[in-house]
């Protein structure tokens, strides 16, 4: 009776673990490959395989809403609300700090998101930190990569460049840009995995280990060597 009792639980628990689950990222973002990183082990340490698929933000959010794909590693709170078909994993395992870049030279002072309004804004296209703080305003352009964005500052073609601190950091320092700067953040953001509703079965799993890995400083430690992962392999 006891074997057959253990083999029903395995028979169960197969499926659950067996899986690959698939999940998509945005693509040429900093904090994204992050993610990459640290989720993959939160997922690992469950004993769960999973694929990431870097992808443009707009094409990221349709495969992740749509089924195509099991949800996304990394969005703000937000998306959520826009993306109902996922389910947001309710600990948030890392952080972005909305930031704006302009030339050293540029005498443009950006305090608040109020100060964006007059000026020719470029971001990266479908990433909603960026899509929020530009909502309604008129001289905002789209670009594929943060470094077309800061490449463009650089050249005096756009006046302020919109990413993510860190991201903008390196990339500057990667495209040997010394004439841009940036401003204090203008918002500081947590971080989510989303998971498609089909697939809702992993959310208490994944939030549980985000838990204890918070609670016992490896979370903090994990992030630490991938931000320095990512780091050494964009110089």
């Amino acid at each position: 009776m006891k074997y057959l009792l253990s083999a029903v639980i395995l028979m169960f628990a197969k499926p659950l673990y067996s899986e690959t689950y698939h999940f998509v990222s945005i693509n040429y973002l900093i904090e994204q490959e992050v993610g990459k990183v640290v989720l993959t082990e939160v997922y690992k340490q469950l004993d769960i395989n999973i694929t990431i698929t870097p992808l443009p933000g707009k094409r990221a959010q349709f495969e992740a809403k749509t089924g195509m794909k099991n949800g996304e590693i990394m969005r703000i709170f937000s998306y959520g609300e826009e993306t109902p078909t996922t389910i947001r994993v309710p600990t948030p395992y890392y952080y972005l700090e909305t930031t704006a870049f302009v030339r050293k030279d540029s005498n443009i002072n950006i305090r608040t998101a109020a100060d964006l309004q007059q000026y020719h804004i470029v971001k990266v296209r479908g990433v909603k930190h960026t899509n929020n703080i530009t909502k309604g305003l008129k001289h905002v352009e789209d670009m594929d990569t943060t470094a077309q964005a800061l490449k463009l500052v650089s050249k005096g073609l756009a006046d302020v460049a919109l990413t993510n601190k860190t991201d903008g950091l390196i990339y500057l320092k990667k495209l040997g840009i010394n004439n841009v700067t940036h401003s204090p953040s203008l918002a500081v953001l947590d971080l989510y995995h989303y998971i498609h509703e089909s697939q809702q079965h992993l959310v208490p799993l994944v939030n549980n280990k985000l838990i204890e890995m918070k609670e016992s400083g490896e979370l903090a430690r994990l992030i630490k060597s991938a931000e320095q992962q990512v780091m050494s392999s964009r110089q």
